[in-house]
């Protein structure tokens, strides 16, 4: 069921509203990233100040240009592993719109369902955003502790969070938050297990963008396999 749910979402990736969430997604991860850089120069440039002069160490011409050197280079591994987790954050928001386009080509009998709320969808998104990115940033750690075990401890840690947010999104819309949770807590491994297929291609630049949208199209598909269980 999880491979057949994944290969159906490919087969609809071309569809207009998959690509408009798309790009709204990583034109505001961008954004979010470019604003993290330039609020990470400001603090330098008040802890410094712009001519390298620094309280402590006196004036040292050359600070301030490794400190800036430094933190581009900071940004850059950064945004390597947080992209995606905050591009699937930000994009969960605007999943809906894939959840309906799922529903409309491959279960159009259903009923129309009422769009979430915008400030409930922000809220949950801002909840998920907090939580992907403290899980990756404390995921460093075992990555370091357990070097050769990193790559496991990434797609098993995203898989967990990636699947439980795309099933409570596309379940929630037809039988509400409880009913998600109580689906969500019957069905674990195989949420967990889609997540994870969904978190193992995070590590390819450029199929990774679109995890997001294909999650949300995958999870759809698996929900409505899972429901009359």
């Amino acid at each position: 069921m999880i491979l057949g749910s994944f290969f159906r979402a490919i087969a609809q990736i071309g569809d207009r509203r998959f690509r408009r969430v798309l790009w709204i997604g990583i034109a505001l991860t961008f954004a979010l990233l470019v604003a993290a850089y330039a609020g990470l120069l400001w603090i330098i440039e008040i802890t410094v100040g712009p001519d390298g002069y620094f309280d402590v160490l006196g004036r040292v011409e050359w600070l301030n240009d490794l400190l800036s050197v430094s933190s581009f280079l900071f940004m850059l591994v950064l945004s390597v592993f947080l992209m995606v987790p905050v591009a699937s954050a930000i994009t969960s928001m605007f999943l809906e719109e894939v959840a309906e386009a799922v529903e409309d080509r491959h279960y159009p009998t259903l009923p129309q369902v009422a769009p979430i709320p915008f400030f409930e969808a922000l809220r949950d998104t801002l909840n998920f955003l907090g939580v992907l990115i403290g899980a990756n940033l404390l995921a460093f750690v075992l990555y370091a502790l357990f070097p050769p075990a990193a790559l496991f401890i990434f797609w098993g840690l995203n898989g967990f969070l990636l699947g439980r947010e795309y099933f409570q999104l596309a379940a929630m819309r037809r039988v509400g938050r409880a009913g998600a949770k109580n689906l969500r807590k019957r069905h674990g491994l195989t949420i967990w297990a889609a997540g994870t297929l969904m978190a193992m291609p995070l590590s390819i630049p450029l199929v990774n963008l679109f995890i997001p949208i294909l999650g949300a199209a995958t999870f759809t598909h698996i929900f409505h396999g899972l429901k009359d269980r």
